[in-house]
């Protein structure tokens, strides 16, 4: 295993290594914004609470 560094130079190689991961991971996030159960931007769940609280604000008050 050794051997194998006498080919690669091994700070390229792992500049090489994070910039893949960092492109990797950014792939992941991106597409996990592009859904709708997983965009934690635009939480779909807190739309509903929302408008529910806001329909309740603004009822009239019964005296």
């Amino acid at each position: 295993m050794w051997r194998l560094w006498y080919y690669f130079d091994v700070r390229r190689t792992l500049v090489a290594l994070h910039v893949g991961l960092a492109v990797l991971a950014f792939t992941i996030h991106f597409i996990l914004l592009s859904t709708d159960r997983y965009n934690w931007l635009e939480d779909a769940s807190a739309a509903p609470a929302a408008a529910a609280a806001l329909e309740s604000s603004e009822a009239p008050a019964a005296t």
